[in-house]
């Protein structure tokens, strides 16, 4: 048999062994098996949440992108929009027509 912390478990009693199987369990070494079937559990519950996270994050990302687009063409739209009084400095009074063209008279 191979040596464990440098003793042959071979060559040792029944309480050499007990006292390597307790130190190996204080060590972390050897743990029980319902303990490392809940460590199991729990990495694949947070794996699995992580995952749905992940999902979720993509598409309120998407969302985001598109709303900021949405966003930008209303921003262009209304700087593109006339500002009245302020177009080349002129003034709009309440005989100003819309279509610059005098009136004929019949």
């Amino acid at each position: 048999m191979s040596e464990v912390f440098g003793i042959n478990p071979g060559d040792a009693g029944a309480v050499a062994l007990l006292t390597l199987v307790v130190l190996l369990i204080l060590t972390g070494k050897l743990v029980p098996r319902r303990t490392h079937e809940d460590a199991l559990a729990d990495r694949d519950n947070w794996r699995r949440a992580f995952l749905e996270s992940e999902a979720a994050r993509k598409v309120e990302q998407e969302h985001t992108e598109e709303l900021l687009k949405m966003a930008e063409l209303g921003g262009r739209i209304l700087t593109a929009l006339p500002h009245p009084g302020h177009a080349a400095d002129e003034e709009v009074t309440a005989g100003a027509r819309m279509d610059p063209t005098p009136r004929e008279r019949p």
